[in-house]
């Protein structure tokens, strides 16, 4: 199902217009990267949402392909965090608090006990500072953000920058970067939700990700004390599957999570190197995804809290009518000695990139 698309040059480039207005009354703006190919990209700076992502298909026609909405203010209310940047903390924290040498700190609680994605007002609730940029043959966002100690419950004032990069190979590059002022846990990342045939359920895509082992959860879906192989499990993706080839079967793990939504240990030679996490293919359209990171961990979310009650484009999403793969380190790290550390100390510095490349197959 191809979503139309409306007309624009293929040459690379940066736009940007009015896109609505969020309930202070403060102007959102919409910002548009192209490259020469045709690929579309569309970012607002509020919650650095990118609400639109057009590449083509296996005959060239181009089709959005993440899930959203045409204008701000439905991203101001319950939008189930769509195409949003999240920080401080995306995943959850157990009991919605950590330690650090004997400190308590405690976080807001929006998950039922949990913390989740940086709180309710987390990085995609809040207005970004965008600088546009053209370099070379890329056409670029430079987006800033300062949360200042105490929010959503962190210690200490974070500066954050994300930067995303439209490529001639049609690449959307990703990169993050944070200092402190004090020691406060970070894990970044981008929330899109996607669907390579532009509509339908995403059940037919067949994914891959480079991972033998997976974290199991518990009922609040918090990770258990040990990884869990994928081996013998629907949660086994090293060779292609479709996505909802095993989600139905008998399986505790399904169960908790309503289907998939479980943070997968990433194969990767270099902890901190770029690799290949994941590829999704879509057999109708021939369009293929796929994400590279410098992250330990990716979380594979399949749509399941999606009910049809979210309307956007002229479409209504329904149930597993968008994925997410979500490159970044493990769920419940700052109370998880055994997990990669998410701790930004200062004069330190967060780094991380992710890069989303799109082709096609006959």
């Amino acid at each position: 199902m191809e979503e139309a698309t409306e007309s624009l040059p293929r040459r690379g480039g940066v736009t940007q217009k009015a896109f609505g207005f969020l309930p202070d009354g403060r102007p959102a703006q919409l910002y548009t990267l192209t490259n020469e190919r045709g690929m579309i990209v569309r970012v607002t700076d509020f919650g650095g949402v990118i609400t639109e992502l057009h590449v083509p298909d296996r005959d060239g026609m181009l089709g959005d392909v993440v899930l959203g909405f045409g204008s701000v203010e439905p991203y101001c209310g319950e939008s189930a965090y769509f195409g949003a940047l999240i920080g401080r903390y995306a995943n959850r924290i157990a009991g919605a608090r950590y330690t650090v040498d004997g400190a308590v700190y405690d976080l807001d609680r929006n998950d039922g006990a949990n913390h989740l994605h940086g709180g309710a007002l987390g990085f995609h609730k809040v207005l970004w500072q965008v600088e546009p940029f053209e370099s070379g043959a890329a056409a670029g966002l430079r987006l800033r953000y300062f949360s200042p100690d105490g929010e959503q419950g962190y210690p200490g004032n974070l500066q954050a920058t994300v930067t995303y990069t439209l490529t001639q190979g049609n690449e959307l590059i990703v990169q993050y970067h944070a200092i402190a002022d004090r020691a406060t846990p970070v894990n970044l990342t981008q929330h899109s939700y996607f669907n390579l045939a532009c509509g339908g359920a995403i059940v037919d895509h067949e994914l891959s990700i480079q991972a033998a082992y997976y974290t199991p959860v518990d009922a609040g879906l918090i990770p258990l004390p040990e990884h869990g192989a994928v081996a013998g499990t629907p949660f086994d993706f090293r060779q292609p599957h479709a996505i909802g080839a095993r989600i139905a079967q008998d399986d505790v793990q399904l169960a908790r999570g309503r289907g998939y939504d479980h943070n997968f240990v990433l194969d990767k030679g270099t902890p901190k190197g770029l690799g290949l996490a994941a590829t999704v293919y879509d057999p109708l359209s021939g369009r293929v995804l796929e994400i590279l990171t410098q992250e330990p961990g990716l979380q594979f979310y399949s749509g399941n809290f999606l009910d049809g009650s979210l309307q956007g484009k002229g479409r209504s999403y329904g149930w597993r009518s968008g994925f997410c793969l979500e490159p970044q380190h493990f769920p419940d790290s700052p109370n998880r000695p055994d997990y990669p550390g998410t701790m930004l100390q200062p004069g330190a510095e967060y780094c991380s990139r992710s890069i989303y490349r799109f082709s096609v197959r006959p």
